[in-house]
């Protein structure tokens, strides 16, 4: 796939970049070089390949569910302005 000088530009534009002419050519060379390894990429035949989440083969340690603080929400609401049934009030901000 090519990309053209106006399409850089195009794209700057959409992300409210400002880039001159000599930052165009530059993020063309770019560009163009990144959309030649998709298309080597996308030429690769993956049928049978599983997909992966990582590529390396871990896990993620996990500590147990267990409740480590006391129940602190009396103490809390007790400074509040106004509560209610376990709930803070607030103004209403939406009619």
């Amino acid at each position: 796939m090519a990309i053209e000088h106006a399409d850089v530009l195009r794209a700057a534009h959409l992300a409210r970049l400002g880039l001159d002419e000599g930052e165009a050519a530059h993020y063309l060379d770019d560009l163009g070089r990144i959309l030649e390894m998709v298309d080597q990429l996308q030429a690769l035949d993956t049928d049978g390949v599983a997909p992966m989440a990582h590529p390396l083969d871990a896990t993620q340690r996990l500590r147990a569910d267990e409740v480590t603080e006391t129940d602190q929400r009396d103490d809390f609401q007790r400074c509040a302005p106004a509560v209610e049934n376990g709930l803070y009030l607030v103004p209403r901000v939406v009619e």
